[in-house]
């Protein structure tokens, strides 16, 4: 017997979404700042229905505007979704015109949603006997399932779609697809808000329909029901199950005039689509539907990599030439160090047990001499490490960015000693005239920091280059590899496998280990080529190779130097805070009425929004939303909203900084390491992690005295910080060239007070201190592009005197708007905005049809170049701090670096210096038409020095 005809039908709203979001870490954009992010995604998972299935009937349904009839019962039906982004909003007209060009049918039926209609000609396929595959990952579609419809389920990145039939419902479910609906019904769904059955999950549902059999008789019978809690809630909420159930169940006989057989598949129009994806610059899309190969080393216009398939045209191990070669013996190892030590540039990547690179073992390296060949040399480890040592011990390779853990090789213990290998490669690793290149090269320093290597002569950095040459998106090496080598490299996962079926890493063949590790090194070295190249053609060479790469060694002993902690100090407020927090637990059970876990959003959730009635902000998939902007907006509703704030921030900074500050002290050294991450921020800025610094609340009392924990770390030492003053204020005068900015900087004047000035209208004497808090809020506000609503709201104002005080603002400083105004032009034609050193920032939102995205993205631009410039800046300033400290050989140390502030540690006996040194270098950073003014201070911790 042959094989029955098959019929695909395809939510197009679901796939185009799962598309779009597929890419949301880094957007396909496309010269014209056009994110078809949507329409890639939903074309290559579409050709891949086409080439492997083959279907002999195919359809697409969308969604429509108009209300359907669960709107008209239910009128909360879908009322808390958050809108579609407009960037994928904008996607969906062109799409639809590649599906025609596709000819495949679009199916839209006004006043029904996909769901019933394809829910109806599956049915009406049924009774044709037609194979049915419903294209989709909702789970409502599970209700539809038979033996001759199934759903046909994208799979997460590299898996296969997944197939369910009514074996894979039930297993999911625990009762046949007819039945799903009533578990569906008890359960509701937050996300398109259909209420269920409040405090009733899956686990309880489905024994409860397995035992009844549908959700009628189980309402019918609830009196017999031992448990009081499940009995009364379901005895409350039984109409809100049964609306429930009738909301989730797919109507199967809508009016849909179409009969199946008229859905065939026909030949796409070539000519159609070719000028569709050369007009969207989907190159590679192009090339496919001419038949043409793809260039596998590239860089290309738009990625080829969808969160639920495995890319088809990437290339892996298998697929090239390589010679990966293990250096276990003295002999091969000396043969190596003599390479190294004569090729004028080498790639090199660790392998360690520990994400923090100041308490990693070693357990191996790679290095990459040229493209295709290289070498991985296994670590024995320290003698405490025995053959005893716990399973599980994770591998950290640099090269990932990201962290990812990765694994130990399995037959470690049969590595060379460190002291031999240190002995063989010290030359080459220290050597200032042979350059290094790697993938997160400061995290390699400084595990060779601690096994006693320097590493000199840094010549390239991927991860930084990546960065420079477009910030937003992913830079770890897995992610550069598939985007500009077309390349699938080995994963973590890969290597171990996941969840339970995991292996402890010493288990993992050594060949395997070896492959993984010289991958990183080799592809690392490929990478270094495409994205110099790169840098090139955009212009940013001056800034990596200037500002960015020079910064790393600089990061690198900022880490490795760390900050002291006064611990008792930390105890003692730790105390403090319980004390605060038992009082303010105390108040809110009093307001809530009774005792209830504070910290469970469903007990809070039941307090607020059921006990005392406080209007519903927003709901989640779990229930009833209590996060902070909620409670903000909830903020004079109730006296228990002030106390659960307090409560909030108290306990926040507790846990976060307080408590947790003196767990982070490493124990070899007795200090705290924050690592400082360059690739973070879109405008340059650096960011701190493990612990966030830059993050130390400093607007409350209790917050900023959490800088009184970080001292100096010796009697001989004292905590200098030097902060810029007004900076971004003093960027935007030269920037703008405005003459009144520029004037009253150079005359010393106190900015807020002169511009009070100028816009009231009043002498500089009469300028009052509610004047000047207005001024300085206009001052500021203006470099993020604030607009009256937004002032009005700041100041407390009505709406048209904002914007009275704002027009008088730029009738003084015309200069300034006139810059916003070149700005906005500027970032419209071009799509992006630079600082002045040119670093650029993209924004695609910029070209948007929604006014309040578009409008988001004009005042982003405005303050880019100025923020951005400040970043710049300070990373100047850093670079040539760190090269006179070295130069003049002195026992200072910079250890941190908050927005505008630099903190050092320094030796009493060298404070004039240091003091004259870092004020003169932060000042001339980067020259401008105003005074650069830094302010300093002194003591023996950061919040006195500040």
């Amino acid at each position: 017997m042959g094989k029955r005809p098959s019929l695909f039908l395809i939510d197009g709203m679901a796939i185009a979404y799962r598309s779009y979001f597929a890419f949301i870490q880094r957007p396909l954009v496309n010269s014209k700042g056009q994110n078809t992010s949507a329409v890639y995604g939903f074309v290559t998972f579409l050709n891949r229905i086409l080439d492997n299935e083959h279907p002999d009937y195919i359809a697409v349904a969308f969604d429509t505007p108009e209300p359907t009839f669960r709107h008209k019962t239910y009128a909360p039906y879908k009322a808390t979704r958050e809108k579609m982004p407009e960037e994928m909003a904008s996607q969906l007209d062109i799409l639809k015109e590649v599906i025609r060009a596709y000819r495949i049918p679009i199916i839209e039926l006004h006043g029904y949603e996909a769901d019933d209609v394809i829910g109806t000609l599956a049915k009406q396929a049924e009774r044709e006997k037609l194979d049915t595959f419903l294209v989709t990952s909702d789970k409502d579609f599970m209700q539809l399932v038979s033996k001759t419809i199934r759903m046909y389920k994208p799979g997460r990145q590299g898996t296969e779609v997944e197939k369910i039939g009514i074996e894979e419902v039930k297993k999911k479910f625990g009762v046949p697809p007819e039945k799903v609906i009533d578990v569906l019904g008890l359960i509701g769904d937050s996300s398109d808000n259909v209420p269920g059955v409040q405090g009733v999950g899956e686990k309880t549902a489905i024994p409860l329909i397995q035992k009844y059999g549908n959700l009628e008789k189980l309402l019918d019978d609830t009196a017999n029901i031992p448990q009081k809690g499940l009995r009364e809630k379901l005895e409350r909420d039984r109409d809100k199950a049964i609306l429930s159930k009738h909301l989730v169940t797919i109507d199967t006989n809508v009016p849909v005039d179409i009969d199946v057989h008229g859905l065939k598949a026909a030949q796409r129009d070539s000519d159609r689509l070719a000028e569709l994806f050369r007009e969207l610059e989907f190159s590679s899309l192009l090339r496919r539907l001419r038949g043409e190969p793809s260039p596998r080393t590239a860089a290309a216009s738009e990625s080829d990599e969808v969160s639920f398939e495995k890319p088809e045209d990437l290339q892996d191990l298998s697929q090239v030439e390589h010679r990966y070669v293990l250096v276990d013996s003295e002999k091969e190892l000396a043969r190596l160090g003599r390479q190294l030590s004569e090729v004028s540039e080498f790639a090199f990547d660790t392998e360690t047990t520990d994400v923090d690179p100041l308490k990693a073992e070693l357990v191996g390296l790679s290095f990459c001499l040229k493209a295709g060949e290289a070498f991985f040399v296994t670590v024995a480890p320290p003698d405490r490490v025995t053959a005893t040592e716990p399973e599980g011990t994770t591998l950290f390779d640099a090269g990932q960015a990201d962290r990812t853990p990765k694994g130990e090789p399995p037959d470690a213990v049969a590595g060379l000693p460190w002291d031999t290998i240190a002995g063989v490669l010290r030359p080459a690793l220290e050597n200032e005239a042979i350059g290094k290149v790697g993938q997160n090269l400061k995290y390699d320093m400084l595990v060779l920091a601690t096994h006693g290597i320097t590493v000199r002569g840094i010549a390239f950095d991927t991860m930084i280059a990546s960065y420079v040459v477009r910030a937003d998106g992913q830079h770890n090496m897995d992610a550069l590899a598939r985007e500009y080598l077309k390349y699938q490299t080995i994963t973590y996962d890969d290597l171990t496998g996941t969840g339970k079926q995991r292996l402890p890493l010493r288990q993992v063949p050594l060949e395997r280990l070896i492959d993984y590790a010289c991958e990183d090194a080799d592809v690392t070295m490929r990478l270094r080529g495409v994205l110099d190249q790169k840098l090139q053609e955009t212009g940013l060479s001056s800034l990596y190779s200037d500002l960015e790469l020079p910064l790393v060694p600089v990061l690198t002993r900022m880490e490795e130097a760390g900050v002291a902690l006064d611990v008792p100090y930390l105890k003692g407020m730790s105390k403090e805070l319980d004390r605060m927090l038992e009082n303010l637990i105390r108040d809110i059970h009093r307001l809530g009425g009774s005792e209830f876990n504070i910290n469970s959003t469903q007990q809070l959730g039941d307090v607020l929004f059921n006990r005392l009635k406080l209007r519903t902000v927003r709901k989640t998939k779990t229930g009833f939303s209590t996060d902070v902007a909620v409670l903000e907006e909830l903020r004079n509703e109730h006296p228990i909203i002030e106390r659960l704030l307090e409560y909030r921030q108290l306990s926040k900074l507790k846990s976060t900084y307080v408590d947790a500050l003196p767990e982070l002290i490493n124990s070899r050294t007795g200090r705290i390491h924050t690592s400082f991450n360059q690739t973070v921020a879109s405008t340059g800025r650096l960011s701190s992690s493990d612990p966030n610094l830059q993050n130390i609340p400093i607007r409350t009392d209790l917050g900023r005295s959490i800088r009184s924990a970080f001292v100096a770390g010796s009697r001989e030492s004292a905590i200098l910080s030097a902060d810029y003053s007004q900076i971004e204020l003093r960027i935007m005068a030269h920037i703008s060239s405005d003459e009144g900015l520029i004037g009253a900087f150079r005359a010393g004047e106190d900015i807020h007070a002169t511009t009070a000035s100028k816009v009231f209208g009043v002498p500089a004497s009469e300028v009052s201190r509610d004047m000047r808090r207005k001024a300085k809020e206009v001052n500021f506000g203006i470099m993020y592009g604030i607009g009256p609503f937004g002032l009005a709201r700041r100041l407390d104002l009505a709406q048209n005197e904002a914007k009275e005080i704002i027009d008088r603002y730029f009738e003084r400083f015309p200069k300034v708007r006139q810059y916003i105004n070149d700005t906005i032009a500027t970032v419209h034609r071009q799509g992006y905005v630079q600082t002045l050193l040119g670093r650029r920032r993209y924004l695609p939102d910029i070209r948007s049809k929604n006014n309040a995205v578009r409008q988001n993205a004009e005042r982003q631009a405005i303050n880019m170049p100025i923020q951005g410039t400040a970043a710049d800046m300070i990373k100047l300033a850093m670079i040539n701090i760190d090269r006179e400290i070295i130069r003049k050989d002195l026992r200072t140390r910079m250890i941190l670096q908050v927005h505008d502030e630099l903190v050092f540690e320094v030796w009493k006996n060298e404070e004039g210096i240091a003091r004259t040194l870092v004020s003169n270098l932060m000042r001339d950073a980067l020259p401008l038409q105003v005074p650069v003014e830094v302010e300093l201070g002194i003591a023996q911790n950061w919040l006195e020095a500040h």
